[in-house]
């Protein structure tokens, strides 16, 4: 075997020397042979039957030894990293500091690789770590808050014949010039106003206008050719609405949900904001546990590693030249890379492997977020060879679960704060059985969701009309339908995932 020294340049940079004699070389030698055999038009011999005198005659034994190198080159670098336990992140750079005498049988091949390697960093204690979080505020304002978001859902917009403000709904003419010449433009725009999402600028100008009015700014374009660029945008406004809210009474209850009355909707929207207000201690619970641990740890970051991402992400955008946008790139770049590496320390502490289940769970809700079907969304992630990021990305949101639960979370008052919904993971007999349950779970859910309308009228009678008993009939099969469709979606999904599992041993 190849005798391998390596040396740490810097904690996340490794240097590896691999002495390599002619007798370990030899297999490549004959492959080089054979390719060269292959390649080159000797009279008397036909392709690929070239002897190896000969080669060593027409093209030289360096050149042999060469191609030989050129072709070892991985396996001497995958052995290399094997032998001195290091974990690569990044891609290594090769280089030849000796070459072989032609002539002399004892000399030896010198190689040398240069890669970014896992920084070594002792995982912090996070069994008992106590954790600080915010306290769970569910007031009447939050409920109430929460209550008028459902009523803008249903709200109306109606023109009014008055300056613009925060809030309004508004149509714009835009027309966008560079030294006089028009660039771009668009009518009929609707916005609101406040939303920030149109050209900068645009709700200072927008605001105290009334309908007719038009005004100028300076803004830098978000698209085009002129992306950019700094232009004179001349805006129109042609409309002013403002959105009316319905009353927020028994009616609306009834129209918004499946209750009947605004007090037990109310009740609901509490019983919605208690969860989310948990679900927000969580989330920030986790931040805070990463945090704490990677200060802790004081994991190294590679300077080459964060550059290549920054340059990505920036190049991508369009924004290679803005320098404030890229100093927050890299300070998001750095934390992330950091928080992989040590998300990668728990799973390798906690001995943590995702459940086909929660692999399958994971692609379904990805899917969705993509709106596509699991099928195709298999598909792609397949093509693009993405099943051992998928996996990494599972088992590592799985660590972190296992890791949190360990810790002490409390509220500002001391109250300790249950987390159990928020690190639940599943254990291989969790999955057994998935399967069946899929159906029975998503048909109960569907059922759940039927429109409140109807079931509204069968609750104002004694007994359903035959109408009601028809659309229960056919919620029902519509329920077993979109379960079976799911199941199967799960089942592909699991197929999937157990491949995904496998390659990742």
């Amino acid at each position: 075997m190849p005798k391998t020294t390596a040396e740490k340049l810097t904690p996340t940079r490794a240097k590896l020397s691999v002495e390599v004699t002619l007798d370990e070389l030899e297999p490549y030698l004959k492959r080089a042979y054979q390719t060269i055999s292959e390649q080159v038009s000797v009279p008397g011999f036909r392709k690929g039957k070239v002897p190896a005198p000969i080669i060593d005659q027409r093209v030289g034994r360096e050149a042999v030894i060469q191609e030989a190198v050129n072709s070892s080159l991985d396996d001497f670098y995958q052995a290399a990293l094997a032998e001195a336990d290091e974990r690569p992140m990044g891609r290594p750079t090769a280089d030849v500091e000796q070459w072989p005498e032609a002539k002399d049988p004892k000399s030896t091949l010198v190689l040398a690789f240069e890669v970014e390697v896992r920084p070594e960093f002792t995982l912090p204690k996070y069994a008992g770590l106590k954790l600080t979080v915010d306290n769970v505020d569910v007031d009447d304002d939050a409920v109430e808050a929460e209550l008028t978001k459902l009523r803008e859902r249903f709200g109306t917009l109606v023109t009014v014949d008055r300056p613009a403000k925060t809030g309004d709904f508004v149509e714009l003419d835009l027309t966008a010039t560079i030294d006089g010449a028009e660039v771009d433009q668009a009518s009929g725009v609707s916005y609101e106003v406040g939303a920030g999402n149109l050209l900068a600028g645009t709700d200072e100008a927008v605001e105290t206008l009334t309908a007719g009015e038009t005004t100028t700014f300076t803004s830098q374009l978000l698209g085009g050719e002129h992306e950019g660029r700094d232009a004179e945008v001349e805006l129109t406004l042609t409309a002013v609405k403002e959105r009316e809210l319905p009353e927020a009474d028994d009616e609306f209850a009834q129209l918004a949900s499946e209750f009947d009355t605004i007090a037990e909707l109310r009740e609901s929207l509490k019983d919605q904001a208690a969860k989310a207000a948990v679900f927000a201690q969580g989330q920030q619970a986790r931040d805070l546990f990463t945090a704490t641990l990677i200060e802790q740890a004081g994991i190294p970051v590679s300077e080459e590693l964060v550059e290549e991402e920054v340059h990505r992400h920036l190049e991508s955008e369009g924004r290679l030249e803005d320098d404030e946008h890229r100093a927050e790139v890299r300070k998001s770049s750095e934390e992330q890379i950091q928080l992989q590496l040590l998300l990668d320390a728990i799973v390798e502490a906690e001995g943590v492997t995702p459940t086909q289940n929660e692999l399958s769970q994971y692609i379904f809700q990805s899917a969705q977020q993509y709106g596509m079907e699991p099928t195709q969304f298999l598909q792609a992630i397949s093509q693009g060879n993405q099943m051992g990021i998928i996996l990494g990305e599972v088992t590592r949101n799985k660590a972190l679960a296992v890791a949190l639960s360990q810790a002490e979370v409390v509220d500002q008052d001391g109250n300790a704060v249950d987390l159990t919904e928020f690190t639940a993971v599943d254990s291989d007999e969790d999955a057994e059985g998935a399967d069946e349950a899929e159906a029975e779970s998503a048909a109960d859910a569907q059922q759940a969701e039927a429109p409140a309308a109807k079931k509204s009228s069968a609750k104002k009678s004694e007994a359903p009309s035959d109408s009601a008993a028809d659309d229960d009939a056919d919620a029902k099969k519509a329920a077993r339908s979109a379960a079976a469709k799911k199941a199967a979606a799960t089942r592909a999904a699991k197929k999937a995932a157990a491949e995904a599992e496998e390659a990742g041993k």
